[in-house]
């Protein structure tokens, strides 16, 4: 099925009354938990996990998609309004946003970055389409080896980017590999690691994983930060409408930022935040109007802005055509395909053509429902931002048990959802990333499959996993990455 017939299947499959629900169900709500301050993406997702078991699977992954990128446009809001992201990606737009605010000027800004996202996020959709087909039919060359070495040195890759230190991103990851394992092996079925409890034999559930590291850990960050509620200001509705200055300056920052965003969206790492930062630092160094950019510049947030939401979308390429996450978010889609029993990966596209061409086509309908959304309800927004923390607060912490629970019936998940919610809230306090545990639990049995079946095809030689040229060129670039990084902060210990 080539892109244009793909594109018409996809249309008759996102067309319908009930995907098109569920991309707006997906958008309004994922916008509304960007916006509320401790929040993000991979605990809105987590949140209703348990709910999507009832629909079919493509209808499931449309919902995902829209609270993911929902999440991408609400995140700038609280960033912009009362300088608090929403989520990590939205970080370096406070930096000119807020001051911008504070010129009185936060409509526009606004605007803008409504627009920008939805360029960047339009421009990427488009990207998805024609890439995801041909990488998917490159991926059918993949064995055992290569699979292999690209799903342990992309985690290895994630783990090393991802953290601050080696420390902050290993530790997590090893963390995660070890839940991983706990329970029912896939290859013959033992039951290992479960220490005389008869309820981990059914292993680590995901839900209560990530809810409990987002969810739970983020909950106790906000209580910790109470006292430090800023109340957003009140945007009127003629103050919305940007300059013609404001509305030119911001065209180039949003075509940047749609390539910056889309190139991070394929690579390891926490893509939609590098590439926030990175559109940044680029506009910083090309842009006409650079000496304002940190004294409330336009081109300081809509470039960073547009480019973490064509991140959020161009990471379902690697999802779609090779079936592997690089981020929470798609971890936690790539559980819910595998939950359905359809296996992501080369064979998607021929196998369940309406998941990949239904959700790519739903990204389209859902960036179009977000523009909707954003522009005339940003007064609504800002006044969910005014909702009392103990009483948002505790309802969240009600859904999270709820939802863990529903899954498998089990209190053993809550007490699991507790015990990480506590421990994601300690490794917050100490910056390492929770990303990477998130990402090494879904990984991890995956590695150890191909693994155990590369040395049953070798009889044992390890040398198998190194002796194709896909496996080797892998390999080599994972040894580069993380040379460069560890001679990059000895370099940077030493200046300093």
């Amino acid at each position: 099925m080539g892109p244009i017939d793909g594109l018409l299947h996809g249309l008759s499959i996102a067309c319908t009354y009930q995907n098109l629900l569920a991309a707006f169900i997906g958008a309004f709500a994922g916008t509304a938990i960007g916006v509320l301050p401790g929040l993000g993406p991979a605990a809105g997702i987590a949140l209703i996990l348990p709910i999507t078991y009832s629909f079919p699977p493509a209808t499931s992954l449309i919902m995902m998609a829209g609270m993911y990128y929902g999440a991408m446009y609400g995140g700038s809001t609280t960033a912009i309004l009362i300088n608090m992201p929403g989520e990590s990606a939205s970080v370096v737009t406070t930096i000119d946003g807020y001051k911008l605010t504070k010129k009185g000027r936060a409509g526009a800004v606004l605007f803008n970055v409504a627009i920008g996202s939805f360029v960047g996020g339009t421009a990427s959709v488009i990207g998805v389409m024609l890439f995801a087909p041909p990488l998917a039919k490159f991926a059918l060359l993949f064995g055992p080896a290569e699979f292999f070495a690209m799903l342990l040195g992309g985690l290895l890759m994630f783990a090393k980017i991802s953290g601050n230190t080696l420390a902050a991103g290993f530790f997590p990851m090893a963390v995660g590999l070890i839940l991983g394992t706990v329970g029912h092996e896939d290859v013959t079925g033992r039951v290992r690691f479960t220490f005389g409890f008869n309820d981990l034999s059914q292993g680590v559930e995901l839900v209560a994983l990530v809810v409990g590291l987002y969810g739970v850990a983020e909950i106790l960050s906000v209580i910790e930060s109470l006292d430090e509620d800023v109340k957003p200001i009140r945007v009127r509705v003629r103050d919305m409408l940007p300059t013609r200055e404001e509305w030119r300056r911001s065209l180039a920052p949003m075509v940047r930022g749609t390539v910056v965003g889309f190139f991070f969206g394929l690579i390891p790492g926490p893509h939609s935040t590098l590439s926030s930062f990175a559109s940044y630092r680029l506009e910083t160094a090309v842009s006409k109007y650079r000496q304002e950019i940190g004294q409330g510049a336009m081109e300081g947030v809509v470039g960073p802005e547009t480019a973490n939401n064509a991140a959020a979308t161009a990471a379902m390429v690697p999802l779609l055509a090779f079936g592997v996450p690089f981020g929470a978010v798609v971890s936690l889609m790539l559980a819910a395909m595998m939950i359905y029993g359809v296996q992501p990966g080369p064979l998607l596209m021929t196998e369940h053509p309406e998941i990949f061409w239904g959700v790519i086509v739903s990204m389209y309908a859902g960036n179009v429902m977000l523009l909707i959304l954003n522009i005339p309800l940003i007064g609504v927004w800002v006044n969910f931002l005014r909702i009392p923390k103990y009483v948002f607060l505790p309802l969240i912490l009600m859904l999270a048990i709820i939802g863990s629970y529903s899954v498998r019936n089990s209190m053993l998940d809550v007490y699991v959802l507790l015990l990480l919610g506590v421990f994601g809230y300690l490794m917050r306090k100490i910056n390492y990333e929770l990303a990477p545990m998130v990402v090494a639990f879904v990984l991890g049995p995956m590695i150890e499959k191909h693994f155990r079946e590369g040395l049953f095809l070798a009889q044992g030689n390890f040398a198998f996993f190194f002796s194709t040229p896909i496996a080797l060129v892998m390999w080599i670039l994972v040894v580069a990455v993380m040379v460069v990084g560890i001679i990059r902060s000895r370099v940077t210990k030493i200046a300093e």
